[in-house]
């Protein structure tokens, strides 16, 4: 038995994963996943041999897979993204908005990925710019960046998107700054109402121009008269919209953001043990007063609900709008900080003090984390310098 510490969901997919692919087709991207997964920082994707300058040590690196659902590589990503989005922040206070489609939704979601998930993403944020802007709200044109999920803590489906939303905005002649209320961002019914208009109308849409298919469960709902009573149920439930507090500030907001960005379906450190066929992994029951409980599977159905969160290949899970869309960001922040009276954002006094040596890779794990992979971790006193390049294994394709 492998348990807690010493087991990752690359040993799932390495011990189980011949078998379960025997039994199921996969698409084409399922099985990329996977095999990224298994063979991410081994041999087989090669690597580099460091040797101290100082004592001789060795150490052997092998490189990762660098997938987006690979749980091993997303560290690195998350903070060099952080580190990118610094400088995008405003001193302001920010609001944290989730949007949620109800749970009748997600098979036809899970048929219909990029259609559905494109949908929420279009639905999510022509809600909060057309509120934002209306003048009985806060008439400003506001900033924000919506990130999607797709699990629950029981890794079933559950697409939601959050988004964190700058509390102000400019003015429509962009001359003033206009702030929210301290504690108040949207009224959440209003957005709720309004997200689940949106969203069954482009779901419509979809269904009229057939971009939607219909396959095994959700066969039923391709005839017109059992889509239009699907649609009619959909648009007699709430919809689950949320809004928390504001941040108290900016690095709250990355500290926050941190946490969401580049999060896959689960974690290694979820994983509690695998034995017998079986998986069991900590889950969070928000039913149950968010208490931490142990989920047990059998493997195969554990890879079964890791693999429904792998998305389209080039589907964009973290997008920006308004203030912070891509043509007009710079020259949208540079209007904000002026109306708010602050300088551009200084850099942080620890990115100058790096080695002229070291990757921009290391130095920024320096920065973060206070771990400096240059130096030798035998002696403490020598550093590490490359010695060997190893070559990825033969018959072994790039993820």
């Amino acid at each position: 038995m492998q348990t807690s510490g010493d087991v990752e969901v690359a040993d799932i997919f390495r011990q189980y994963g011949p078998d379960y692919r025997k039994t199921h087709p996969l698409p084409r991207e399922h099985l990329r996943v996977m095999r990224a997964i298994e063979v991410c920082r081994t041999a087989a994707l090669g690597g580099h041999v460091d040797e101290c300058n100082t004592c001789g040590a060795i150490r052997v690196s092998y490189n990762s897979c660098r997938n987006r659902h690979c749980p091993k590589c997303q560290f690195l990503k998350k903070e060099q993204w952080l580190e990118a989005r610094r400088k995008d922040l405003l001193p302001v206070p920010y609001f944290h908005v989730v949007f949620t489609i109800p749970a009748e939704l997600n098979p036809l979601a899970l048929r219909n990925r990029k259609t559905l998930y494109g949908i929420l993403f279009r639905s999510v944020s022509e809600t909060l710019m057309e509120l934002a802007r209306a003048p009985k709200h806060l008439g400003a044109q506001i900033g924000f960046i919506g990130i999607l999920h797709t699990w629950g803590q029981n890794l079933m489906e559950h697409p939601h998107i959050h988004c964190i939303v700058s509390g102000g905005g400019l003015s429509n002649d962009t001359q003033r700054w206009i702030p929210s209320r301290s504690r108040f961002f949207l009224p959440v019914r209003v957005l709720s109402r309004l997200f689940r208009g949106k969203f069954l109308a482009y779901l419509q849409k979809g269904y009229d121009s057939e971009a939607l298919t219909f396959p095994g469960t959700v066969a039923a709902l391709k005839e017109t008269d059992a889509f239009r009573a699907f649609m009619r149920r959909l648009y007699r439930k709430e919809w689950v919209v949320y809004c928390k507090p504001p941040f108290k500030d900016s690095e709250g907001v990355l500290q926050y953001l941190g946490r969401y960005t580049h999060r896959v379906a689960i974690a290694n450190h979820r994983v509690v043990c695998m034995e017998n066929g079986r998986v069991s992994f900590l889950w969070r029951d928000y039913a149950d007063n968010k208490r931490t409980k142990i989920m047990t599977l059998d493997a195969g159905e554990f890879i079964r609900r890791f693999l429904l969160h792998v998305l389209p290949d080039r589907f964009v899970k973290i997008r920006y709008y308004g203030l912070l869309g891509s043509r007009k960001r710079k020259g949208n922040l540079v209007s904000c900080r002026t109306l708010l009276g602050v300088g551009e954002t200084a850099h942080d006094e620890m990115a100058s003090a790096t080695h002229e040596d070291m990757p921009v890779w290391q130095e920024l794990m320096l920065r973060v984390s206070g771990i400096d992979l240059s130096k030798c971790l035998v002696c403490g006193k020598g550093r590490m310098c490359s010695k060997e390049l190893l070559r990825p294994l033969k018959n072994i394709r790039s993820p």
